[in-house]
């Protein structure tokens, strides 16, 4: 795997207690979806108090610090940038004015008409002070709030006009708005805590702040958290049918997180079944790239009768090189993450498992690590379709040129990054293996089909890539 992945959200709204710890909680659980930077946005008595930084959250949230914010409700963001440059003023939650208030929001996923809605608020004499779409979206919302006064009415407005795959939590004085776009392309769930509620971009976030998963936000579903309870709900206009993003299962959401009714980690176990079934081969051992691979090897290994081994050990103290903000870096972190385990390979035909393959040069890396440990034979098997079209919806893969599948073949890849033989699980495969009808799915990256207008793909590649 070697893309960036996007952010994770949290919000909280507490009764007699602070927010702050929950979030630092929540945000600590949500880590592996962004390591750029992290903040936390609480109220108090009409009062915002709001830190964020550069790094990871414990490193950035001392004890210090979470004292200093305030209130029993607020919000939480990591990290990563697919729209706007990796630096502080783009570290969320970004606080804005809605009308005469101070607010925060932060934003999973990407807006793609990002660029037409900030001009059309720049030709309004809006002053955007970053370059993200968050604060873009913020304003959007902030404008119609001035037109409205109504703050529920705003959002599902403003997201009449925005385009894309997102799920915000937005604090104004003492509530959290929580949404999600209309097809549900980015995940959001809603749970209960001990004297509240909670959402958050993976359940895991919420069962790991103490409390309890209860079901997905629905696709455009506004709710309005207060006092410790969700006290409204309501919907974006047009919302309903579903496109909800593969990537989740495939690699993004932890192996312990239920994403739409479906555990990660059994879908994952039945991709590694049926990618057993797809692409057979005769090996010694079945090898995972770790982590997210872990569970797709355990079911390739169990339907062939291949031994499994935990051969390349992952150093749990650099950062996952999918995220490192620059193509050079995740390069040479690959040597520094993952090491073999000595004499386990040597003289092995060995079945390299791993989730995707996006720019192929990490995956480089590990095959010639694996042969330089002495592997005879080095033979990659995929849990994932190949990646041939853009994503515009929250994942840093914007050009076809960055992608090994476009216009390869699996034996062309192969030679590129030097396995003896390469093979993907088919499309079919992965939507009987997540569980979810394909009409549910945004499979976007894999087929050229997006499930919204995009408009850099207004002139070109319109037609699919992919047909099933």
């Amino acid at each position: 795997m070697a893309v960036r992945e996007f952010c994770g959200v949290v919000g909280v709204s507490l009764q007699g207690k602070g927010a702050a710890p929950s979030l630092f909680r929540g945000l600590r659980a949500l880590q592996h979806r962004g390591q750029e930077s992290a903040g936390i946005a609480t109220t108090s008595h009409g009062t915002l108090y709001h830190r964020k930084g550069m790094g990871l959250v414990h490193e950035i949230f001392t004890q210090e610090l979470l004292d200093s914010l305030r209130g029993s409700v607020g919000i939480g963001h990591v990290r990563y940038s697919t729209t706007g440059t990796s630096d502080l003023e783009n570290a969320q939650p970004i606080v804005v004015k809605m009308h005469d208030e101070d607010a925060a929001i932060a934003h999973n996923g990407d807006i793609v008409n990002f660029g037409r809605i900030r001009r059309r608020l720049e030709a309004q004499g809006i002053d955007l002070l970053g370059n993200a779409d968050t604060e873009t979206m913020a304003q959007t919302i902030a404008v119609e709030y001035g037109r409205t006064r109504d703050l529920d009415a705003a959002i599902r407005r403003a997201c009449t006009e925005i385009v894309g795959g997102y799920a915000v939590v937005l604090l104004v004085g003492n509530r959290v708005f929580a949404f999600r776009d209309p097809l549900g392309i980015r995940p959001l769930v809603v749970g209960t805590l001990d004297g509240g509620v909670a959402v958050a971009s993976e359940s895991v976030a919420i069962e790991l702040m103490g409390g309890k998963a209860l079901r997905d936000v629905a696709p455009g579903e506004v709710l309005v958290l207060e006092k410790g309870q969700i006290v409204r709900t309501s919907r974006i206009p047009n919302s309903g049918d579903r496109a909800h993003c593969m990537f989740e299962w495939v690699y993004f959401s932890r192996p312990d997180s239920i994403v739409e009714t479906q555990p990660v980690y059994d879908v994952r176990h039945r991709i590694g079944m049926r990618l057993a079934r797809e692409a057979p081969v005769e090996a010694d051992l079945v090898v995972p790239v770790p982590d997210s691979a872990r569970p797709q090897a355990l079911g390739f290994s169990e339907v062939l009768g291949i031994p499994y081994a935990e051969a390349l050990i992952k150093n749990r103290f650099v950062e996952r090189t999918f995220i490192l903000p620059d193509q050079k870096r995740r390069e040479l972190e690959v040597r520094v993450k993952l090491h073999p385990v000595p004499g386990l390979l040597k003289g092995r035909r060995v079945v390299l498992l791993d989730d995707s393959i996006v720019r192929g040069t990490t995956l480089r890396e590990i095959v010639q690590m694996v042969r330089i440990a002495g592997a005879t034979r080095v033979d990659v098997r995929i849990g994932c379709p190949p990646i041939r079209a853009p994503c515009y919806f929250g994942i840093d893969m914007k050009e076809r040129k960055e992608l090994v599948a476009h216009n390869r073949t699996e034996e062309e890849i192969a030679s590129i990054v030097g396995a003896d033989s390469v093979h993907y699980l088919s499309i079919p495969g992965l939507v009987e293996s997540i569980g979810l009808r394909a009409e549910e799915l945004c499979l976007g990256c894999l087929t050229g089909k997006y499930p919204v207008e995009v408009p850099e793909e207004r002139h070109r590649f319109q037609k699919s890539l992919a047909e099933f």
